[in-house]
């Protein structure tokens, strides 16, 4: 691709579990939304099921996302496609998006879905910590990739860039032992003790010990962007906005920047200003019309 120099650069635009603000999140539905969108790349969460199979999943728990209940992990798949993923959301699927019962992806199923873009598309696959599988997920994972051919050198199978993530420092120093470091993302975020209390329901002794376990990893991931470990740093939002000088200085450092969950208008508008890299957005065809003025241009890897 040509690039005119002379021309401003926009973030790269990724749909956050998919097209999530219209169809229920990590669906068929909201992933092909994402395509039609024009969103450069996808966004999504693994988990391992119970015969270790990789499947799209946010929470560890049912609960939200389906008409199940209890752990994901103690599921087999065949068990998890007959719960519905999709009609909580209260939206309406077209029938090009295909039937209820063919909403929940595992990952080849997404990889699938991504080689029917048209179009070269990015993947970020965030490994879900604390899982009761360790880092055989992170093994899992890559086992599933090579088997549908890819390339550990470019990090790429057919016309998909993929890309990985992960708010435990253990997995991404698993993940270093694999992956070249410019396709791997620490993600950090402050840590809220009281956020953790609510929504894992836990007492007070129990939530200040996990937050503390957590905070521990904040402080670790903090250090493996410091000092260059991976090429991405995968801030949310809010820590952007209260650790600017921080921010400052990893971009500086010419780390890569990947900003969660950006939706609002001023958050793109911060993001665009401070010349983050990419943005993930559940809005993104919103996201993207507000980036494309008349002359912008995509925001390239180096």
């Amino acid at each position: 691709m040509t690039i005119d120099e002379s021309l401003p650069m926009r973030p790269l635009v990724f749909a956050h579990r998919g097209a999530s603000a219209v169809f229920a999140e990590h669906t068929r539905a909201a992933y092909l939304q994402a395509l039609a969108d024009g969103a450069d790349g996808v966004e999504c969460d693994v988990h391992l099921t119970r015969d270790q199979h990789a499947v799209l999943l946010h929470d560890a728990n049912l609960d939200r996302t389906s008409d199940g209940t209890g752990p994901v992990a103690e599921r087999t798949l065949a068990e998890l496609r007959l719960l519905d993923f999709s009609s909580w959301k209260g939206a309406r699927i077209p029938e090009k998006y295909g039937a209820r019962s063919e909403q929940f992806l595992t990952l080849p199923e997404l990889l699938d879905v991504l080689r029917g873009a048209g179009r070269d598309i990015r993947l970020a696959i965030e490994l879900k910590h604390p899982s009761p599988y360790q880092l055989r997920l992170e093994d899992r994972v890559l086992d599933v990739l090579q088997s549908e051919g890819w390339d550990a050198g470019t990090s790429s199978v057919d016309n998909i860039t993929v890309t990985f993530m992960s708010f435990s420092p253990d997995s991404v120093k698993h993940l270093l032992q694999t992956v070249p470091a410019e396709f791997i993302c620490q993600l950090v975020d402050d840590v809220d003790v009281d956020e953790i209390r609510e929504e894992l329901g836990l007492g007070p002794l129990t939530g200040v010990a996990i937050a503390n376990v957590m905070k521990a990893a904040q402080l670790e991931g903090e250090r493996i962007i410091d000092e260059c470990e991976v090429r991405l740093a995968g801030p949310g939002i809010n820590y952007v906005r209260e650790h600017a000088r921080t921010v400052q200085r990893w971009l500086d450092s010419g780390r890569r920047f990947r900003v969660w969950t950006v939706d609002s208008e001023r958050d793109v508008a911060l993001c665009q200003g401070l010349g983050i890299h990419e943005i993930t957005t559940n809005i993104p065809a919103r996201v993207l019309a507000q980036l494309q003025p008349a002359g912008l241009q995509l925001q390239l890897p180096d």
